[in-house]
Formats: structure tokens, sequence, C-alpha cells
């Protein structure tokens, strides 16, 4: 008797967890009703003036339509800061489709607003700041806000969201005839053009193929030993001491604009030390770059190598320059 009631018992317990481990029917979930909103900000690495930061900003009502999206910053954008008018969706190739629902945008002075003129309960707009001087080194927030149709009002705060002290300067190509790098001016000068400016100039570009010597594209300074710069005749009163140090495997994504998810940001220049680097870099390589400080100690870069073409004897560079 007792067996048997153990063999019920048994039973019955693995009867109970099998009818318990059974899967429920899927449901498709229900839209919440009312107005609803949310933010997605889609760039990435250093917030830099001149550039944008981007935002989508999704915002839906299954009770009403939309009538009007608008974006407030802290700190007002600089020209070009916009709202699409388009709202955007991915097909099926992964390729972003954008479908007007309204005017363009119109900015007055920190807000920035479309108007729906299309009978819409859903949308996802794109919104470009780009940033402006007034907010180098200080910090930018935004308010997104959505009304619908039947004066329903509701609000996303994003950010704060710091804002780099750098510049960037992109594509500068230098060559023997325009040889001369100033990190002030982030700019290429030929030699008469570096004479008249010889305290601003902080590098010299060169190329050369030197029988048994691995030398090739070259970035030295001015004062550097002229074992380093053969062959090069220096206008007068050019004679900076630039502190140079290779780097390797830094391939900045917005210096190089490719795959790479590196970023030189404001920490990696306030904490670099280059007070043992030498004042000259030879035997450069594609893709590499170059950490930099001037020898009045304003200023500290990182150059990076977008190409080096050995057929011509010149490169392009990129650069981001943080004022010490």
């Amino acid at each position: 008797m007792n067996a048997l009631f153990n063999k019920l018992t048994l039973f019955i317990a693995i009867a109970t967890l099998l009818t318990g481990c059974e899967d429920e029917p899927y449901q498709v979930p229900e839209a919440p009703g009312g107005l609803q909103n949310d933010v997605i900000k889609r760039s990435i690495g250093p917030n830099m003036v001149g550039e944008f930061i981007e935002f989508a900003y999704a915002m839906a009502n299954k009770d009403a339509q939309l009538a009007e999206a608008t974006v407030e910053a802290s700190i007002s954008g600089a020209e070009g800061t916009w709202l699409e008018h388009r709202s955007y969706h991915t097909d099926g190739g992964g390729n972003d489709i954008g479908i007007p629902i309204g005017s363009p945008a119109v900015t007055t002075g920190n807000q920035t607003t479309v108007s729906f003129s299309t009978d819409t309960n859903a949308a996802t707009l794109r919104y470009y700041y780009r940033v402006p001087e007034a907010a180098r080194g200080q910090t930018v927030s935004f308010t997104f806000r959505v009304t619908d149709r039947s004066g329903r009002t509701v609000s996303y705060d994003a950010g704060p969201y710091q804002v780099s002290r750098m510049d960037m300067a992109l594509d500068l190509v230098v060559s023997d005839t325009e040889s001369y790098i100033s990190i002030e001016d982030m700019a290429i000068y030929s030699a008469e053009e570096a004479a008249a400016v010889p305290d601003k100039i902080d590098l010299v570009y060169l190329y050369r193929t030197i029988p048994n010597i691995a030398f090739g594209h070259a970035i030295v300074s001015p004062a550097s030993d002229e074992t380093y710069r053969p062959d090069v005749a220096l206008p007068a009163g050019v004679n900076n001491s630039t502190k140079v140090q290779k780097a390797w495997n830094i391939r900045d994504r917005q210096l190089a604009r490719l795959q790479f998810g590196v970023f030189v940001d404001d920490v990696d220049f306030q904490t670099l030390d280059l007070s043992n680097a030498p004042n000259y870099a030879v035997n450069l390589r594609e893709e590499a770059g170059l950490w930099v400080e001037t020898q009045d100690g304003r200023y500290r870069a990182y150059i990076f190598l977008n190409k080096l073409d050995n057929s011509v004897g010149n490169a392009t560079i990129s650069i981001k320059r943080y004022v010490l």
C-alpha cells in the first residue's frame, strides 16, 4: 500500500511539474495609452565645437495625432542646428527611410520647432545640435517636448553633456613645398609663408629616401638636429623645439573616420607626459600618430597620419589640439 501511495505521489508531482512548465501563449504587448516620448543620443565620442551632437526623438500617442515637436538647448546652437521634419524608420535592408511629416524646422533663439502637417500618431525625428563656441568647456542640456492635437504635452530631459575644449582640423596635406606645420593656427605653410610667422611654426614635414636608413616620411621640430632634417633650409627665425612622441594603434575615429571606436579626449591631453620625448619622428607609418607639445607649453596635439604617399612624397594628416 505504501509503495502504491509513493508511486501515486511521485506521478502527481511529475504531472504538476510538467503542467507548470508549459509555455503560456504569447500576447502582443499593448502600447501604453496617452502621449509618450523617448530620446536616444546617436553621436558618440567627444562633443566638439563646430561638430554635431545628434539625437533621435521618438514620440507617439495612439489616442491623438501629433501637432508639434520642440527641442530647447541650454546654450543656443550654432548655425546649422536643426530638427528634421522627416520621420525615420529602417527598412529590411538596413537603410534609413525618411517620410516628411511637416514643414522644415524653425529655430528661434535656443528653441527649434517642427509643426506636423500630416495626420501622424507616431514619429521619430532627428535633432542635430551644432556645438557653438560659447559651449566650449561647458556642459549643455536639452529638453525635448511634443504636443498632440488635443493640447497635451510631455517632455524629456537629456544631459548634461560635457563639451570638449579641443579643436580639430581634418585632411591637411603636407609636402616638400607646403611643409611647415603650425599647431596654434592648425594650418600648413610654405617656406615663404612660414618666414612671415616664424614663431608659429612648430613642425616640419619631409620625405627622404636614404640608402640603408629607414627614414621615409618624417615630422620634426625646426630645432632638431640636422641629421633628422636633411637638405631642409629653414626660413629665418623658424627655430622652435617641439616635443614629438610616436603613437601606435590610436586610430581616433573623428580624425581617421574609420570603424574604430577609439577617441582622443581632453583627459588624454591633461594627463599626457612628454617631458622625456624627443623633438623629431622619422620612418612614420600610415594610420599611426604623433603626440605633440609646443615649445611654449601652450598647446598639446595629436596628429593622425591619414595617408602617406611615397610616389609623390606627401602626406595627409588630421589634428586634434588642446589649449593648456
